[in-house]
């Protein structure tokens, strides 16, 4: 059993709350009493821990081994590429469970990895994650996506040979990259079917380009349908429907959300990597996020990639997505809170978690007053718990003369 005292909670309230067994099992109005082996969160707010729902830790803190003149998308994939076959799968790891303590130090417990499944790399990826998750259990969930190309034409039978083995390998979701791909339909078609074939869930690379007439989301939405895979299936970027007329993207939207998929936006690195030499009137190369949740899509947003070469500033910090949210998709703050924490759970198929009785003891404890102050100040001082246990504490002193 683990006894927290004095945590505020977003409404204001000042309480204690108590976890066993992984799960939170009372709150109540705090004493200000702190005995023995109790942890005193010192009044700090008290949420449920945020996740990351598009990382790729195989690729974390590259950006110096693979430089990206380009700066483009272009640019990052010719890179990587190029560097794939001469990084080992200890150097995954390394870099890879580097990036999983950070994301755990920021508050996160839930993240969401994709794994390269390419001619280039092989399966060094899905070898190394798997071992950087069995490594990270205890501090967090942990799902591996095989992010696999090619899926289609001449060479699309020996990537879908690839992809059994990295799901016989220990990878949790299906991926792919369709419009990457040298038939984007049937693409998506083999990543369903291989979905349906091994019981998994699909996260899929999407439209990340900014070009309107690329638009495969509804004959994803048709598929996923015919299929029956509703609730199981994530599009991430989805870049080009941004474009959209505001109708259109309600329309698409109307079409996911029928058909349950998910969107994943990842606005740092499509921020960074998009619209380079478009010098007026600049698109943001985002996902129409207001109209998806207007029409009833289930959104989350990640991080992306974290100093590497499709993003060499990358941060390990949802909050800094939080932030971004608000200021270029016009989110208000709990709409963005929500995608970096709820929302992150729901895509990806967890029990949700919440300050409340019964809930599972996936908590974050800020300074700050309240979840806007927290988005706004990203502070450093943070307690992380995992299933009730006190997995990361971060302390700041500053002094200003």
């Amino acid at each position: 059993m683990t006894v927290l005292r004095s945590g505020t909670l977003a409404g204001g309230r000042c309480v204690d709350v108590t976890t066993a067994g992984g799960r939170i099992v009372s709150v109540e109005p705090a004493t200000g009493v702190v005995e023995g082996d109790e942890i005193d969160l010192g009044g700090r707010l008290l949420l449920p821990s945020m996740g990351e729902p598009h990382a790729h830790l195989d690729k974390a803190f590259t950006a110096d081994l693979v430089p990206n003149p380009q700066g483009d998308l272009d640019g990052a994939v010719e890179a990587i590429l190029a560097a794939w076959p001469t990084i080992s799968v200890e150097n995954i790891v390394e870099r890879g469970e580097r990036a999983v303590r950070r994301l755990v130090a920021s508050g996160t417990t839930a993240i969401r990895s994709h794994a390269d499944v390419t001619p280039e790399g092989e399966q060094k990826s899905v070898i190394a994650l798997a071992e950087v998750k069995a490594r990270t259990a205890h501090l967090c969930d942990l799902e591996l996506v095989a992010l696999t190309m090619p899926l289609s034409g001449v060479d699309g039978a020996l990537g879908r040979r690839r992809l059994v083995q990295a799901l016989e390998g220990g990878v949790d979701v299906v991926g792919a990259c369709p419009h990457l791909d040298e038939d984007p339909l049937e693409a998506i078609d083999n990543a369903l079917d291989a979905a349906v074939d091994a019981g998994t869930r699909v996260d899929l690379h999407f439209d990340e380009v900014l070009d309107v007439s690329v638009q495969h989301l509804p004959e994803l939405a048709r598929r996923v349908e015919a299929r029956g895979l509703g609730g199981k299936v994530v599009a991430s970027h989805c870049v080009s429907h941004g474009l959209l007329s505001p109708d259109r993207q309600r329309e698409v939207g109307r079409l996911l959300a029928d058909a349950g998929v998910a969107v994943v936006a990842n606005p740092r690195t499509n921020l960074f990597l998009q619209s380079r030499g478009i010098e007026a009137a600049t698109p943001r190369g985002l996902a129409g996020v207001r109209a998806l949740l207007e029409s009833g899509v289930v959104v989350a947003a990640g991080a992306d990639n974290v100093q590497d070469p499709f993003y060499v500033i990358g941060r390990s910090d949802p909050l800094e997505t939080a932030a971004l949210l608000v200021s270029v998709a016009h989110l208000t703050v709990d709409e963005a809170w929500t995608l970096v924490s709820s929302a992150v759970r729901e895509v990806m198929g967890l029990e949700g978690v919440a300050v409340e009785v019964g809930a599972p003891a996936d908590l974050i404890a800020a300074s700050g007053a309240s979840i806007r102050e927290v988005i706004a100040d990203q502070p450093a001082d943070r307690m992380v718990f995992r299933r009730g246990e006190l997995v990361s504490r971060t302390s700041v002193e500053t002094w200003v003369a």
